[in-house]
């Protein structure tokens, strides 16, 4: 709006606080401010306000209340357990004390009544509105710290309005995550700022108020909402709020009037914009009629199904009631709601005086009629009950007379129904007989789709029979309020339309034709056969096809369609399903075709006699007695047909989870039900996320229907989703015509499709894209460091998430990459450009928002638009699996080809990319232990995963912060690890008084001394407790805490919440230059003649057993000059290798675990080509293969050796032991993966040795055994 464009922006939040402050007094509140109060002060300007308001002789006459008495007070207050009970302590109006102070000898030990609030008293007689400006809040811990709050308004000394500011620039969520973090912390739960009704977060441009919820677990975006005008405009600027909303009288009538503690849940409510100017319409238009010439005429009250009407029907007849403006307010429903427990929904949203009847028969209503009892003002009963009262029902006259003296008010729900129909019986019909029969009451309807001259079709109009509109919220407003949900509308055609044509078209021309050939002859049949294929209008197509969609083929491809989709839909059955049917045969079809074919589905039926009666009586009966019986068996019920109408009650309680049904098991829950009309309009509930239409609906049923699907739930949620079947040309018509006459802006009414889903994915993830690269951010591994930018993910990733949350239930699956989507012009691809790994790394980064890791944030003026569901999403869904499958390749790679290689450096990139989905702590820990896996620092065990040593590399962390603080702190260090060890919270941590017990074991000289390291501030012993136990809270409670207390005692020149940064540095991980990798490298090698020793060495005791072998020195020599000696190319490559493998293991004076692991694994690979080259240098031709055209094994090259060959069959103990070499080197081939990798990566250092063993004694072994055909041919 033009006057919100204006708004001035603040650049501070305390010029906007003041700002504020100073704006409220225009509109009704004190000029002077309260500053800075504590809970002490404001306790005592309320027992000054109440001394005040209470000063005739019977309660307090000139004698204010003492302390104790306020005390009384207080702890009253301190009883109510949640904002329900105080909503109505408050509007119950009186507190009760027990006079203690002496001087009033008038009172002096009597209970006494005193007034605290009057909803009715506004701006006039003892009413006080004060403005608090920074009160200070206390944590219900008493180690807490101190916090403050913006603004406070307190009517009559009570605090009933919290105001959260933010400047100019900042998501308004972040006000009211402050207010949920002052709820956490227990603020408003105790003490005077319990009495808070009413809670507002507000930036210049942005407002939210809620209710106040309570515990900060009941924080609910839904119930989170805009103040509006008249006309459903939402009002952005501050000062427009201010004087409106937070304005005397509104902020007094907000609390007394339209907030509502609703007894069924225990929960306080507030009504919304829209649902106040409805229940004040009302109200005013009763406060001025003139009983005796209003022609019944109220109006009626268009809000959108979904939207309340309920609760603002009760709030309208409420305050008529209780301002004594009508005798008698009766609501009216359609007997097909479940009146019953329409009259609980009243009776739960009614004060502890308001007195709701639910009339059990005619009789019963006629009786609290004539009542002249204030008891028997609010009524609850249906419209047939009240239509009976009449004299041809044999009322008596006097009767009618006598109420008809009184002043009543009727209001009608879901009023379109009271107009339609023809006949005494008829809904018009029935509310005619009531006009009749009480001429001089006032009626008014409330619907979520009127009756107009457009759908009248020959019936009365909502206004003729109620009078004029006097408020109008429609499904344009309540959608983008986020009030009700949009829909998902999807035609599904189960016949193509050529076949529509043909079938149609060949009955036209021929009735008894089976096919075209039968007519082709025929030109006159022709000629009205090709009329209906080509020029007639589909619309009159379809019309004339209504057979094809009663078929069985019709039927059968709906039911396969609704069981394709049901896992995706129904989010693995979360939610459920109606399916809307033309008729009950049609009905009761599709019932046995499902339990035929679909027996592990839940699903039943209902239909009414009444209105869905279409004939074939015996066959419905038996029909009833099946789907009862069915029913019965499946949970557990006994209905009988008797009992029929409590069944349906049964069913609409199941399908909402309402009592007794919240927490039903899946097997016990409803997978769909089918109805003709039954449950289409008028039934809530939000676990209802589909509907299937196979009838055609028009107007007021088509928006009656769709809302079924529209309720809010959640994020699993986003939209009700319609599929309709039956002639789709038509229902399409119908759809639009319903919209275009009940909708202001028909395209808001439908959520984005999948294209547009995945379209608006690809680019919000493009945006994310280039913020982290714009700061050289890989893998985005760590949040962005500009505030700007942060702000920027959290908005564009939340909006990502929330359009994957709706794509997934069109359809979406992470495993597919690319999507076609047809548009007029042919198939357009469209590709992903974001993959599930990617987004489970932003996830990651998303939530460090909240923990402000990652570089900033945390503050108290944060900007990030910040939504609590989204952390949750997926929490604990990285992929560990994915992560620890790139670990161990890595590891593989490292053993196998060494650091540096081009494998490792791949796996590194992949397993670097897998770790950005942990958050910034793990990170670090796993990037050590790469490290210390690379050094040969850490050895790895079997069965462990990259979890379990960062898990392990933590405890070992933690257990050395524990082990600092308590040689710092003298605290017992079992107590301290105990704490830490178990599941303790802010709740739960002096448990059994175990806290305390650790404070108990601190040695205060030292902790003086710790305490100036750490705060850097001398604390006076006497504080010295209270000081440390507020350190030692949060040590024990906060990893990051921890480390902070203890970096901060480490180092001089650091201070705990002073110059601490907010990711504490750690040692770093030595990084060697390359000069210094030469030195180290150059001063750990031996001489050729030292490694050839340590080789000679190892073999030697083994060498020396074997028959025929020359001395070992001169076995070595030979072995070494084969190495050198060139042959083919095919073969001398070996050489290089196996020299490098001997050298860097017997030629360095320390061998860490990866050379080992790769070195081992390379004289094992290498084996068989030392083989061949040491047979060609002997024979001077290639070992063949056992067969022609296949390639030479390892077993080849060993069969051509008969040193080798016998070793199995030998009975010697060297021999038989050098067989088992054989073995374990057969054994590493065997176990190789396809880069190579071996199993090896996983043996311990002395397995590895043993291997090594094997490996260079196996290599020695022949190379002696051929010594002396090799001397004969080289200088050896």
């Amino acid at each position: 709006m033009p006057v919100d464009v204006l708004i001035r922006p603040f650049l501070k939040e305390l010029d906007f606080e003041k700002a504020l402050a100073d704006f409220l007094p225009q509109h009704g509140w004190e000029p002077n401010v309260i500053m800075n109060p504590t809970e002490e002060i404001l306790i005592k300007n309320w027992a000054a306000i109440i001394y005040n308001n209470n000063r005739d002789m019977n309660r307090l006459g000139d004698f204010p209340l003492t302390s104790s008495e306020m005390q009384q007070i207080m702890t009253q207050v301190d009883a109510l357990k949640n904002p329900y009970e105080v909503n109505q302590f408050i509007n119950g109006g009186q507190v009760m004390i027990k006079r203690d102070n002496p001087d009033d000898k008038i009172n002096f030990g009597k209970e006494v009544y005193l007034t605290i609030f009057n909803a009715r008293e506004i701006r006039a007689g003892q009413s006080v509105y004060q403005i608090v400006r920074q009160p200070k809040f206390q944590t219900k811990h008493p180690l807490g710290t101190t916090r403050r709050g913006d603004v406070m308004l307190l009517i009559n000394g009570m605090p009933v309005v919290h105001i959260e500011l933010k400047r100019s620039g900042v998501d308004v969520t972040q006000a009211v995550n402050q207010i949920k973090k002052y709820a956490h912390e227990g603020i408003f739960s105790h003490g005077i700022f319990s009495l808070i009704q009413i809670f507002v977060a507000m930036t210049p441009e942005k407002t939210l108020y809620f209710a106040n919820p309570g515990a900060s677990e009941n924080f609910s975006p839904s119930f989170y909402f805009h103040w509006a005008d008249f006309n459903n405009e939402e009002i952005h600027d501050w000062k427009r709020i201010a004087a409106n909303l937070l304005s005397i009288p509104m902020a007094h009538q907000m609390v007394g009037y339209y907030t509502i503690a609703d007894d069924k849940d225990e929960t306080l409510k507030v009504l919304r914009s829209y649902q106040y100017f409805a229940t004040t319409k009302i109200w005013e238009r009763v406060r001025e009629t003139n009983w005796d010439d209003h022609y019944h005429k109220g109006g009626y009250i268009w809000h959108t199904t979904g939207s309340g009407k309920t609760m603002t029907s009760f709030k309208s007849a409420q305050l008529i009631a209780k301002a004594n403006d009508a005798d008698k307010v009766v609501f009216l429903l359609d007997r097909i709601e479940l009146s019953t427990q329409s009259a609980d929904e009243y009776r739960g949203f009614a004060n502890a005086d308001d007195n709701v009847l639910d009339t059990e028969d005619t009789r019963n209503l006629i009786r609290v009629l004539e009542s002249d009892s204030k008891d028997d003002c609010l009524i609850v009963t249906s419209i047939q009950k009240m239509s009976r009262i009449n004299s041809d029902n044999s009322i008596p006259q006097s009767t009618i007379d006598k109420i008809n003296k009184k002043r009543v008010v009727f209001i009608v729900d879901e009023c379109h129904r009271s107009v339609t129909g023809s006949g005494k019986e008829s809904g018009s019909g029935m509310l005619l007989t009531i006009k009749n029969t009480f001429p001089r009451a006032i009626l008014f309807g409330f619907t979520g789709t009127p009756i107009f001259p457009e759908n009248a079709r020959g019936e009365m109009t909502t206004e003729v029979i109620f009078g004029d509109m006097l408020h109008k919220y429609t499904l344009a407003s309540g959608i983008p309020d986020k009030n009700v949900l949009g829909f998902d509308l999807y035609r599904e055609d189960t016949f193509q339309e050529q076949e529509v044509r043909e079938a149609v078209a060949l009955r036209q021309a021929d009735p008894e034709a089976e096919t075209v050939d039968d007519i082709a002859k025929d030109n006159e049949k022709m000629g009205i056969y090709n009329k209906w294929m080509n020029d007639t209008d589909i619309l009159k197509v379809e019309d004339e096809a209504k057979s094809l969609y009663t078929s069985d083929e019709h039927h059968m491809a709906v039911v396969q369609k609704i069981v394709e989709e049901r896992p995706i839909l129904s989010h693995n059955g979360k939610f459920h399903a109606i399916l809307a049917t033309k008729n009950i045969p049609e009905a009761i079809e599709y019932y046995q075709l499902f339990k035929k074919h679909y027996p592990e589905y839940n699903i039943t039926a209902i239909f009414d006699d009444s209105i869905d009666n279409n004939g074939g009586g015996e066959y419905k009966e038996e029909a009833i007695l099946e789907i009862l019986e069915d029913y019965n068996r499946k949970f557990e019920t006994t209905f009988q047909q008797s009992t029929y109408a409590k069944y349906k009650k049964d069913v609409a309680k199941r399908l909402a989870h309402k009592t007794p049904y919240q927490h039903l098991e899946k097997d016990k829950q409803l997978d769909m039900l089918i109805v003709v009309t039954q449950m289409l309009t008028g039934y809530d509930s939000k676990w209802v996320n589909t509907l299937y239409v196979d009838k055609l609906l028009q107007y007021v049923d088509v928006i009656q229907a769709f809302s079924r699907t529209n309720r809010l739930f959640g994020p699993d949620k986003p939209f009700g989703i319609i599929k309709y079947f039956t002639r789709p040309n038509r229902m399409a018509k119908n759809i639009d015509d319903a919209l275009a006459l009940y909708v202001d802006q028909p395209l808001l009414v439908f959520t984005d499709k999948l294209e547009a889903n995945l379209e608006k994915i690809n680019q919000s993830f493009r945006t994310i894209d280039q913020l982290f690269k714009a700061e050289g951010i890989e893998y985005y591994a760590t949040l962005p460091q500009a505030e700007a930018s942060k702000k920027k993910f959290a908005k564009e990733f939340c909006d990502m998430t929330k359009r994957l949350e709706a794509a997934k239930m069109q359809g979406f699956l992470w495993e597919k990459a690319e999507y076609e989507f047809q548009h007029t012009n042919g198939w357009v691809k469209l590709k992903m450009e974001l993959d599930e790994q990617t987004y489970k790394v932003l996830l990651a980064r998303y939530r460090e928002l909240f923990t402000g890791k990652g570089g900033g944030g945390g503050g108290d003026d944060d900007v990030y638009q910040l939504e609590a569901y989204i952390t949750e999403t997926g929490a604990g869904t990285i992929d560990a699996e994915y992560i620890n499958s790139k670990f161990i390749k890595f590891v593989k790679n490292l053993y196998t080809s060494g650091p540096g290689s081009e494998h490792v450096k791949t796996a590194q990139a992949e397993l670097h990319n897998a770790f950005a989905s942990l958050d910034q702590r793990d990170q670090r820990t796993a990037q050590r232990i790469l490290h210390d896996i690379e050094s040969g620092d850490l050895r790895l065990s079997p069965g462990k995963t990259i979890y379990d040593y960062i898990i392990d590399y933590q405890k070992r962390e933690c257990d050395q912060q524990v082990y600092t603080l308590a040689e710092a702190t003298g605290l017992n260090i079992t107590k301290l690890q105990e704490l830490i060890s178990k599941d303790t919270t802010e709740q739960n941590i002096n448990e059994q008084g175990r806290f305390d017990a650790l404070v108990q074991t601190i040695d205060k000289v030292k902790a003086v001394d710790f305490l100036k390291k750490v705060t850097g501030q001398d604390v006076p012993k006497r504080f010295v407790i209270t000081n440390i136990s507020s350190i030692l809270r949060r040590f024990i409670l906060d990893p990051s805490d921890r480390a902070k207390i203890i970096y901060a005692y480490q180092n001089e020149d650091f201070f705990l919440d002073v110059n601490i940064p907010e990711e504490v540095p750690e040692d770093e991980v030595p990084q060697e230059t390359p000069e210094q990798k030469e030195q180290r490298e150059e001063s750990n090698k031996l001489s050729f003649e030292e490694m050839s020793e340590n080789v000679r060495e190892l073999v030697k005791k083994d060498l020396r057993k074997c028959a025929g072998m020359p001395l070992t020195q001169d076995v070595v020599k030979a072995f070494f000059k084969i190495l050198t000696t060139p042959t083919i190319p095919s073969v001398d490559g070996v050489g290089l290798d196996v020299y490098k493998a001997m050298d860097e293991l017997f030629g360095r004076k320390e061998v860490n675990i990866v050379d080992k692991h790769v070195h081992s694994g390379n004289l094992s690979v290498k084996f068989e080509v030392y083989l061949k080259k040491l047979y060609y240098m002997i024979h001077g031709e290639e070992i063949q293969p056992q067969n022609e055209g296949e390639h030479v094994t390892l077993s080849n090259c060993i069969f051509a050796f008969p040193c080798l060959r016998n070793l199995r069959w030998s009975t010697k103990e060297t021999e038989h032991k050098l067989s088992g070499y054989l073995d374990i080197i057969r054994n590493n081939r065997n176990t190789s993966d396809g880069n190579g990798a071996h199993a090896s990566y996983l043996l311990t250092e002395s397995q590895l040795d043993s291997n090594i063993k094997a490996f260079v004694t196996l290599y020695f072994y022949v190379t002696g055994m051929c010594y002396n055909e090799l001397k004969a041919k080289y200088d050896i």
